[in-house]
């Protein structure tokens, strides 16, 4: 996982502080801070998605296109590919779609060029399968051929439900071709099968979280006074890849933490000073999304106040969480106890909504936030990170994965305890 702002980083690190020499941790012969190279990989415990479980997804969708009334959907590159079909792509301006009727075998349209790249990926494709591609030249039209496929499969006149990452520039070629089919999102769809996790989905997610969990503890008891918001950041990510996975976070450090997604501000950490780190990593694709709040040194009273109000919202809406509930039920409660503390009303202080389903992406369906009134369900995942942002002066954002279970919800990792200790322990 790149950080937010890491090509800007590049451009601004150079005029940050110079460090004196006992600023940098101590280190291994290996190079590593001795809390991070002890770390031991946990490769091992990551299960890959199964091609069976891809065919399953895929008959999922089916159901779901018949009960909204949706001939096809047309997937490109990113996620939802990858999710039904194992297929990881790139492609930019040229058009490469998996078309998945709701009835009938799905079929690829991919450049001439790329075929063997295509081939080898759509071995990863649910057993069984009929693999047909469709492959066009650099002079030639992809939305012939799609037109043609969807022909092919009695879809001439039919409703295509596109993707909601596709751009609109293939969503524009394929209605100039395909005049008498409706487009439409595919999105009651997609994310109607990604929202709910099965259990190995959640498994991958909560190894995840106990990745970048572990690796922000590691990196914590590196960290000495005069070490730079980037060096902090080298550590994370070297501690994930210690753990055996890509993985990283941006800090922010004092009046700097009050940017919900930070500043490209260089920035140096100094005893008593408040360090926000908002990071992941993925495992087998599936995402962590942590954030952790702290102070080297002692925190002020204030620092400890804030601390203590944003705890418990994330609190309040932990226990709040179930099955049947609205989404927008859970952002409420954790806002009520942070605006009944004197930090509202609505977004003065707490300037963003609860948190965000997560899976594959990051940032996913469906959203905690007022104004959703989409009902819960067992087995979804969402971020739970309420925060108090204070210009100027500090911010306070604690985030842990959630997980709706059958009776309410659990987090996949600890909540952090205070600011001087934010992972528990000795």
């Amino acid at each position: 996982m790149f950080s937010r702002r890491r090509f800007l980083q590049l451009s601004s690190v150079a005029a940050g502080a110079t460090l004196a020499p006992n600023a940098l941790p101590a280190q291994t012969p290996s190079g590593l801070a001795s809390s991070i190279a002890s770390l031991k990989s946990m490769k091992e415990q990551a299960k890959p998605i199964t091609r069976d479980e891809r065919r399953q997804r895929q008959e999922k969708a089916r159901r779901l296109m018949d009960a909204n009334q949706m001939d096809a959907i047309l997937l490109m590159e990113g996620t939802s590919l990858s999710y039904f079909t194992g297929i990881h792509w790139w492609g930019g301006e040229r058009l490469f779609a998996m078309v998945l009727p709701a009835k009938g075998a799905a079929f690829y349209v991919c450049p001439a060029f790329e075929e063997g790249r295509a081939r080898e990926q759509i071995a990863n494709a649910p057993e069984g399968e009929k693999v047909d591609v469709r492959t066009w030249q650099e002079d030639e039209s992809p939305y012939q051929r799609v037109a043609q496929g969807l022909k092919d499969r009695g879809i001439a006149t039919g409703r295509v439900g596109l993707e909601e990452t596709v751009r609109f520039v293939f969503n524009e070629g394929l209605a100039k071709i395909a005049l008498q089919v409706k487009i439409a999102s595919a999105t009651p769809v997609t994310a109607g099968c990604r929202m709910v996790k099965s259990a190995h989905e959640i498994e991958l997610m909560r190894l995840a979280a106990k990745v970048t969990w572990t690796a922000y503890e590691a990196a914590h008891r590196a960290l000495k006074d005069g070490v730079t918001q980037a060096e902090l950041e080298g550590l994370i990510e070297a501690a994930h890849t210690q753990l055996g996975f890509s993985g990283g976070a941006d800090a922010q450090v004092g009046e700097y933490s009050a940017f919900p997604h930070g500043s490209i501000t260089p920035q140096v950490i100094r005893e008593g000073t408040i360090v926000l780190v908002d990071g992941g990593c993925k495992v087998e694709g599936y995402s962590s999304d942590i954030s952790r709040t702290f102070v080297l040194g002692k925190p002020s009273e204030k620092m400890k106040k804030v601390f203590d109000i944003v705890h418990q919202a994330q609190s309040a809406a932990l226990k709040t969480a179930r099955p049947g509930l609205e989404c927008q039920a859970v952002d409420a409660a954790a806002r009520k106890v942070i605006a009944d503390a004197g930090y509202g009303p609505d977004y003065k202080y707490f300037t963003h909504r609860l948190g965000h389903g997560m899976g594959m992406d990051g940032h996913e369906w469906p959203y905690l936030v007022r104004g959703n009134a989409m009902l819960m369900a067992a087995n979804m995942t969402f971020s739970d990170e309420p925060g108090i942002y204070i210009r100027g002066e500090f911010g306070i954002r604690l985030e842990d994965d959630m997980h709706i279970t059958e009776d309410g919800a659990e987090l996949f990792t600890p909540q952090s305890p205070s600011l001087e200790n934010p992972f528990g322990g000795a």
